[in-house]
């Protein structure tokens, strides 16, 4: 079996916004994370593309990933993910394209093929454009066909972009993209950190159809796993009550610009809400270095993913950064 040891670690940013803060703030804190990610010895960042959520300050991907490589020298960062079908692949292709460029063997593109957002603002993304969900594979090949060497009377090339060889993940909560990074022989990235309830059919769909390619030769499976880890279970699950709050608003269409922790969640949620944020949240790791080792080697036996990417929405920026250095440390024992 597969240990934590031989298990990569990574991180996906929301550049979460706190209630009692400003959007430059968000911005600036997702540097510092990844700078002490960096330092810890984390394997990549991910930036979340999202729109119209007052608490996520990720929505200009391409342009905050250009600022945390300008300011880090080692770590992969990348896109979990760009959603493609808010955006003409050409486009794509050349904003990653110049990343890959002016920061060699940094820069990873991962696709997805939600908008990311709701109908409205999907429809302003859209705007005189016709592209529908339907088209994500032949967009994620086109993408794949900028990237590669230019090919003979190739009549659009990506400049940047053609010849880098940025590498290309699908991200998925569903079964399609599983089926489709099957079939490509690309990295799948399953979004458990929000939707869990397919992750078990999806990865064994993904490794049962996986064709080798230029790209990947064998299976290479990452899991979303969100994370409040603390010095004891009492303060996680303290700390962890602003990741409740979250969701909850999420789920019931309020702000979702992050709340300080509450000593009880009792009187603030209904128990249908608790327990569709229970869902949200089944593969959450809570607690101690102790209680989240037990947990994500649990994940592991169960799932034998190759690695974990983690989110954290804890309010306390000092807190949040301890939490990446508690999970290292686990990784590490």
């Amino acid at each position: 079996m597969r240990s934590l040891q031989n298990t990569q670690f990574s991180i996906l940013e929301l550049a979460p916004v706190r209630e009692d803060k400003d959007v430059a703030f968000s911005l600036k804190h997702a540097l510092e994370l990844a700078q002490h990610a960096e330092k810890l010895g984390y394997d990549r960042l991910w930036l979340a593309e999202h729109h119209n959520m007052d608490g996520i300050a990720s929505s200009a991907t391409a342009v905050l990933l250009g600022y945390i490589l300008a300011n880090t020298q080692t770590l992969k960062v990348g896109s979990g993910g760009i959603m493609l079908p808010n955006h003409a692949p050409l486009v794509v292709a050349e904003q990653f394209g110049t990343l890959a460029t002016l920061y060699p063997q940094r820069i990873e593109l991962g696709l997805g093929r939600a908008p990311g957002t709701d109908q409205v603002t999907m429809r302003a993304l859209r705007r005189g454009r016709q592209e529908t969900e339907d088209q994500f594979p032949n967009d994620v090949v086109e993408i794949l066909q900028y990237f590669d060497n230019a090919q003979p009377n190739q009549r659009i090339t990506a400049t940047p972009g053609q010849g880098t060889h940025v590498p290309v993940w699908l991200l998925g909560s569903s079964l399609f993209s599983a089926q489709l990074a099957a079939r490509l022989g690309l990295p799948y990235s399953f979004a458990s950190h929000f939707a869990p309830r397919m992750l078990a059919q999806a990865i064994e769909l993904y490794r049962d159809n996986f064709q080798a390619s230029q790209y990947l030769d064998k299976p290479y499976v990452s899991m979303g796993v969100p994370t409040v880890v603390a010095q004891t279970d009492a303060e996680a699950e303290y700390l962890a009550s602003s990741v409740y709050q979250r969701i909850q608003s999420l789920l019931t269409a309020r702000s979702m610009k992050l709340k300080a922790p509450v000593a009880t969640m009792e009187g603030r949620w209904t128990a249908a809400e608790k327990m569709a944020v229970q869902n949200f949240l089944a593969m959450a790791q809570i607690g101690s270095p102790t209680t989240v080792k037990q947990g994500l080697e649990n994940l592991l036996a169960k799932y034998d993913v190759d690695e974990f990417i983690f989110t954290c929405d804890i309010y306390d920026t000092e807190k949040r950064l301890e939490n990446f250095s508690l999970l290292m440390d686990i990784k590490k024992s």
